[in-house]
């Protein structure tokens, strides 16, 4: 049996539901012939940790206060029933995880996963990576810091996985990494990756005003509590940055041009939620009427993608082809195009869910899986 002992760090929607996976997998993963240790769990404020992290586990019984008490929207420190297993605080918290990447690291060997949506855990994954620990994420900050940090991430690949910061639970990463390994050089990727904005974009194809389309959204749990989150496309940004760094661009987020859907006048730090939804939003339907019907003269649809074609990496809203995979999207799915030499003329094209919890803490768990022959 392989035991993966591991540390979840973030309990959001995705590491609940990451922690769900992992008790409801149990008997398949046994009969695989892998364990899943869970010796320690964290939050932004506390850390619960197994008595003896190198012998013993949080059992699934813990587990599940865990997810309980997070969804009432508590710290673990509020934690009962947690036996022999121990809390700590923050900052102490930050010291044990890397107290105990350091006992397991180069001995069991030690898998750190971010389910986090914080640059603050560069930090810990970086003393991860100088212990031997394998690293996965869902987290898109770690990948998108400076290029320093960058380097230091991915400075061991076979202990880093990291499928679920661009595409949730879809092949995306591992995808690009066998084409570049096989020695097929990637020249263009065109992608919608964001199931918000897929379905706007898409909404407003068929002839709904923007504001319209935003606030369905929004009621339907597809935007954040503020829509100007999506809206601004720094999310896609984030992925089309990692997409770029992977095919070996030396770029940081200021050398990508992205567009945002909505003026500086109405940006968080000018404009509140309410006023940006019952005012401001309003005040751009006519600007995206007008380009959703310059489009369809010309024959095609209007996509908010990401674009990487040499030097270039842009995020914003392109003119696609009707019968293009990408002009073909509906709904929140999203979908990448893929071109190389072997897929020049037709390209490689991945398409799915790339959002929700469920979907992107699959895909997580796959991604640890799928570093089992690292353990013993």
């Amino acid at each position: 049996m392989k035991i993966i002992p591991l540390i979840l760090m973030g309990c959001g929607g995705v590491g609940r539901q990451l922690l769900q996976h992992i008790i409801s997998c149990r008997s398949l993963h046994s009969n695989l012939g892998v364990h899943l240790r869970v010796v320690g769990v964290s939050d932004s404020k506390s850390l619960v940790i197994a008595s003896d992290v190198k012998q013993k586990e949080l059992d699934d019984n813990i587990l599940a206060e865990v997810c309980r008490v997070k969804s009432d929207g508590s710290s673990l420190s509020k934690l009962t029933s947690l036996g022999e297993s121990q809390v700590f605080s923050s900052p102490e918290s930050r010291t044990k995880v890397v107290d105990i990447a350091s006992i397991l690291g180069k001995s069991t060997g030690l898998a750190l996963v971010d389910c986090t949506a914080s640059s603050e855990t560069i930090g810990v994954l970086k003393e991860g990576v100088n212990l031997g620990c394998c690293i996965v994420m869902a987290n898109k900050k770690p990948l998108t810091s400076t290029l320093e940090d960058y380097d230091k991430l991915v400075s061991h690949p076979r202990r880093i996985r990291h499928e679920s910061t661009v595409g949730a639970g879809l092949p995306v990463i591992s995808t690009i990494n066998r084409i570049i390994s096989s020695g097929d050089p990637i020249h263009r990727i065109v992608g919608s990756l964001s199931g918000t904005l897929g379905y706007v974009m898409s909404e407003v194809e068929d002839g709904k005003p923007l504001s319209q389309v935003v606030k369905s959204a929004k009621s339907l749990g597809y935007t954040e509590p503020d829509p100007r989150d999506d809206l601004s496309g720094m999310d896609v940004a984030r992925k089309a940055l990692i997409l770029a760094r992977l095919l070996g661009r030396r770029i940081d987020m200021g050398s990508i041009r992205i567009e945002s859907l909505y003026p500086e006048e109405m940006g968080p730090n000018k404009m509140s939620v309410e006023d940006f939804l019952n005012g401001g939003l309003v005040k751009l339907d006519n600007n995206i009427e007008e380009r959703v019907k310059k489009a369809l003269l010309n024959g095609n649809v209007l996509r908010y993608v990401c674009m990487i074609e040499g030097s270039r990496c842009d995020v914003g809203i392109q003119e696609l082809p009707k019968n293009s995979a990408l002009g073909r999207l509906r709904g929140s799915d999203n979908v990448l195009e893929i071109y190389s030499r072997c897929y020049s003329e037709q390209p490689l094209v991945i398409q799915g869910a790339g959002a929700g919890n469920d979907t992107t803490a699959a895909g997580v768990l796959a991604d640890i899986l799928d570093i089992q022959d690292l353990f013993t």
